[in-house]
Order: structure tokens, then C-alpha cells, then sequence
């Protein structure tokens, strides 16, 4: 058995990197592959009648370091300069409106119209209104430098932003007032404890010369979430300020603080730690997809109220989001409009909502259709924005070749 269980796992990591590979070539992304993977292990299980252990209260767990791991990775790639400022103040634009309005429309939906408590309806409302940075930025492969970094902002902002939200509506479900006032004080606490852990970690990692260091800092992270939770702060403000510390070490490179730190030892350091914690993402990501496809309820996939349910919010989110890129922010449609998949984020902060808080017509196999139908919508995005691009490329080829004939001529 043991044996079995440890090919398994290896055969799912293979299986995992083989659907990351292919994605960047196939267009297919690798989340719907992994869903799917989940899906078809549920199936053959149940034909073959083989007996596995109960996994499923693992999943939160996995997906609680999953977004850790996310948070993270997606902080680092928050670049500051004065270069960024435009397309940071766009970036940021898109990702709250977007998140605000779209959690706004669905709340009032559930609460005027459907009869639900207000709280239930906006915390059943808010993952849906988040984009996946690990979903989104992978797939911003072929687009130019300028487009990624939108794309690379964007969600991960959407991320930050919808988490912390959900975070203070979970926790002061009383008065909005005293939970602003409490919540900006945590807020200002976990910044002060942030710069300590920061400072700490960051010491830890240039001067650590054991050959254990990275998975230490890693852990640490990790343990200091924790315990912030436990006391109730936002825990995340914790990750993110390391991240974004981390990801603009620079801009403290010419101070008085190069006396103590030798940066071109610390770049190189931050670099290998990028590098396991970007591997390390991507295992416990694969994992808790795979796992949340196998739970998935195939029954549910295909019934009439949650497809109908799927569809009434991705038409919310791509309706809400042509109006604002077009009109507000006057930027192309394309590519950006597809670029806004729903994925790992939403899964897990809908499975954070307490049993008693949920409400019936959001489920899980509602859930699943959403993240499906919009990473679908990227794929085909990316396909005919791929199209458009090879044809912009040969035409503009065309007008060179026409224009050297015309010169060789001329000569």
C-alpha cells in the first residue's frame, strides 16, 4: 500500500509539470488539466471500487499554505519606482473598482432581491470578485513588457486587496465602525510586528551559511501567520510586507544599511530563495487542485441551477470589466478582458466561509464552474490574441520586405 501511495503522489507531481509545460504551447491551462485529473482519479476510484484514506479536511490546510505561498510569490513581483507609477495606479484602479464593484453588485443580488442576511451575501460574494495572480500571470506569456506588468499588478493586488477584505468581514461581522477602528489599529500593530519579522527574516537569510536556511525562513513565515491569526490580526499584511520588503531591497541599497549588508551576496541569496519558493508553490498548488477535483461532486457540475448560477456571475465579471477598461480606463480591450481567471483564491476563501454563513444557491460545484468557464475564457483570449499577434507580425514583415524591393530598386 505504502508503495502505491508513494507512486501516486510521483505520478501526480510528473503529471503536474507535464500540464505546466504543455500549457505554454496547447494554450490549455494547467489548472483545468489538474481539476480534471482530480476528476477523472474520482472516477476510476469509484469503477474500480479501490479504497483510499479520507483526505478531504486536509484540503484547508493545504490551501491555508498554498496561500501563504501565493501571497508571497505574487508580493515579490510588486516592483516600486517612480518608473511604475502609471501603471501601478492603473493596475491598482482595475484591481480594486473591479473587486469593489463587483462584490457590491452580487451583495445587494443576494441580499435585496434574494432575501439573504447582509454578511452572508457579502462574504459569499467576495471570493468571486478576485482574479488568480497564479493563474493569471502564467498565462501573460505572450504578452509584451508592458501588458505583463498590468497583468502582473492587477492580480496581484485583486488578490491582496480581496483577501484582507474577507479577512475584516470575517472577523468583525458586528458593527462596520468599530471594526474599521479595531482593524486599522491591528493593521498599523501587524506593520510595526511586520518590520521586526521582516528585518529578522532578512538577516536570517544573508546570514545564514548552514546549508539549511531557505525552508527556515519559509517555516518562519508560515509560524508567524499563524500566530497572528490566532490573535487575530491581519496576517497577511505580515507576508505581504515581507514580499514587497524583499522584492525592493534596492531602494535601500545606496544607504547607510550597505555598511552592514553585502547586496550582491543578498541578490543572489534572494534569487534561490525565489527559485524554491516558486517550486514550492507550484507542488502545494498542483496538490490542492487535484485533491479539490477529486471532492468535486460530478452530479453537481451538471446540474441546471449551478450552471445557470456560473454563468449570471461570469457575465457579471467580464460585463463589469469591458465598461471599466473601455470607459474608465480607456485602455485596449483586448488582451486584458480574458485576463482575469478566477482560481485558487476563490476556492479557498469560500471554503474559510463558516457552514452557518453560507447560502444556497453559491456551492462548491458553483464554484468550480466559475473558475472553469473563466480560465476557458482566458484560453480562448489568449488563443485569438496569439492569432492577432502572428498576423500584426506578418504584415508588418510584409511592409519591410515591400519597402527593401522598393529601395533596391531605387538603387
Amino acid at each position: 500500500m505504502t508503495n502505491y501511495i508513494i507512486l501516486a503522489f510521483c505520478l501526480m507531481i510528473l503529471l503536474a509539470y507535464l500540464f505546466d509545460i504543455t500549457s505554454r504551447y496547447s494554450k490549455i491551462p494547467g489548472v483545468i488539466l489538474l481539476i480534471g485529473l482530480g476528476i477523472a482519479l474520482r472516477l476510476l476510484v469509484n469503477h474500480t471500487g479501490f479504497e483510499i484514506p479520507d483526505i478531504e479536511p486536509l484540503l484547508p490546510v493545504i490551501g491555508t499554505l498554498g496561500l501563504i505561498l501565493i501571497v508571497m510569490e505574487a508580493s515579490m513581483d510588486l516592483k516600486l519606482g517612480k518608473n511604475k507609477v502609471g501603471i501601478i495606479f492603473k493596475s491598482a484602479s482595475a484591481a480594486i473598482i473591479l473587486f469593489a464593484f463587483f462584490a457590491a453588485i452580487m451583495t445587494i443580488i443576494l441580499y435585496k432581491l434574494l432575501g439573504f442576511p447582509l454578511i452572508d451575501s457579502l462574504l459569499n460574494a467576495v471570493p468571486f470578485g478576485i482574479i488568480s495572480s497564479a493563474v493569471a500571470i502564467p498565462s501573460a506569456i505572450n504578452l509584451n513588457r508592458e501588458q505583463k506588468e498590468f497583468v502582473v499588478y492587477e492580480s496581484s493586488l485583486s488578490d491582496i486587496v480581496g483577501i484582507l477584505v474577507f479577512d475584516f468581514i470575517l472577523i468583525y461581522q458586528g458593527s462596520v465602525g468599530h471594526g474599521l477602528i479595531n482593524y486599522g489599529l491591528n493593521a498599523i500593530l501587524t506593520i510595526f510586528v511586520a518590520i521586526i519579522v521582516t528585518s529578522a527574516l532578512a538577516i536570517l537569510l544573508h546570514k545564514i551559511t548552514y546549508h539549511i536556511n531557505y525552508i527556515i525562513i519559509l517555516t518562519s513565515v508560515v509560524l508567524v501567520y499563524a500566530l497572528a491569526k490566532m490573535i487575530h490580526l491581519p496576517a497577511l499584511l505580515l507576508v505581504l510586507a515581507f514580499g514587497i520588503a524583499l522584492a525592493n531591497y534596492k531602494l535601500v541599497q545606496n544607504s547607510v544599511i550597505k555598511r552592514y549588508v553585502d547586496f550582491n551576496k543578498f541578490g543572489n541569496d534572494l534569487v534561490s530563495f525565489r527559485k524554491i519558493l516558486t517550486e514550492l508553490t507550484f507542488v502545494v498548488r498542483s496538490f490542492f487542485f487535484i485533491m479539490f477535483g477529486f471532492y468535486t461532486k460530478i452530479e453537481g457540475l451538471l446540474n441546471f441551477h449551478n450552471i445557470f448560477t456560473a454563468l449570471a456571475i461570469i457575465v457579471g465579471i467580464y460585463l463589469l470589466r469591458i465598461i471599466f477598461l473601455w470607459k474608465f480606463l480607456k485602455i485596449p480591450i483586448f488582451p486584458f478582458l480574458f485576463l482575469s481567471p478566477r482560481g485558487l483564491i476563490t476556492i479557498l476563501l469560500f471554503l474559510s466561509i463558516p457552514a452557518t454563513l453560507r447560502i444556497e444557491p453559491i456551492n462548491e460545484e458553483v464554484v468550480t464552474l466559475v473558475i472553469l468557464l473563466s480560465i476557458f475564457l482566458m484560453m480562448i483570449g489568449n488563443i485569438l490574441y496569439k492569432d492577432e499577434n502572428i498576423a500584426a507580425e506578418e504584415s508588418d514583415m510584409d511592409i519591410i520586405i515591400h519597402e527593401e524591393s522598393i529601395t533596391e530598386q531605387d538603387r
